[in-house]
């Protein structure tokens, strides 16, 4: 279902604060940037805090947002969550051959198949204690399966989608290493469609990510959260917010007139 009224204020709400927050707390560093200033112009100046606002957006406005469309649906909602402390010897050198076997391309992304591998040697050997990736948006549901996602910028660097790969193994590594029984998913979710209208550019994540699987792009991931049509309703709230705070961005960023 789309968003509810109560959903649209809270997720309104929660714009308007993050976004007086970070009018109140940016301070440029360097102040003097004559160079920079000189290129693009005094003006241009307030770039840097759009660059600055798109760098945390996850944290502050993505993360919160996601557990808010998601507490009628979900039994147990957090962000910044830990899958666990524990890695077995045996699941460790598993995830190595996989991750190897998939670079290599002696094997295609098959989550199902991975799932079942670690499964098997998830308690065996020695465990180790480990420091994982948080989990940007932890869901359960009543029935106990587990949703992790790690939510990433619009454009991720194409280097870093091996890295990626070894944090959604990880994370039901752990779980399996308290629960070898557990039912859980890991997920990398991308909250917009740069290209849009085009389709998402997914070809270069199909090298390391099983996509229907482990990826979940704009519509799909929000919709999920929340129910059909939950990503037009968020676009919306999004827009309504500017509007109401368009006086109050632009008079912030006149000051960048007098750098």
């Amino acid at each position: 279902m789309s968003l509810n009224q109560m959903q649209k204020s809270r997720v309104e709400e929660i714009l308007k604060e993050s976004l007086r927050t970070k009018f109140g707390n940016y301070k440029p560093e360097p102040a003097s940037m004559p160079f920079h200033t000189r290129l693009l112009g005094k003006d241009r100046m307030a770039l840097f805090f759009i660059h600055s606002l798109n760098t945390n957006f996850g944290t502050t406005i993505f993360e919160p947002v996601a557990l808010e469309l998601t507490k009628s649906n979900f039994e147990i909602t957090s962000k910044q969550a830990d899958a666990g402390t524990r890695i077995s010897d045996g699941a460790q050198r598993e995830i190595q051959n996989i991750l190897d076997n998939i670079s290599a391309a002696n094997i295609k992304p098959n989550k199902i198949e991975e799932m079942e591998r670690i499964r098997k040697v998830s308690q065996k050997g020695k465990m180790h204690k480990v420091k994982l990736t948080k989990i940007d948006v932890f869901l359960e549901k009543s029935n106990g399966e587990k949703f992790l996602f790690d939510i990433k910028t619009a454009k991720p660097n194409k280097g870093g989608f091996k890295e990626f790969k070894r944090t959604l193994l990880e994370w039901v590594v752990a779980i399996f290493a308290e629960n070898p029984q557990a039912k859980v998913n890991t997920l990398i979710a991308i909250p917009y469609n740069p290209y849009n209208p085009k389709p998402y550019d997914r070809w270069t994540m199909a090298g390391m990510l099983d996509l229907p699987n482990e990826l979940k792009v704009a519509d799909e991931f929000w919709d999920f959260l929340s129910g059909k049509d939950a990503y037009k309703d968020l676009l919306d709230c999004f827009e309504r917010v500017g509007i109401e705070l368009r006086d109050e961005i632009d008079n912030y960023f006149k000051k960048y007139n007098n750098i």
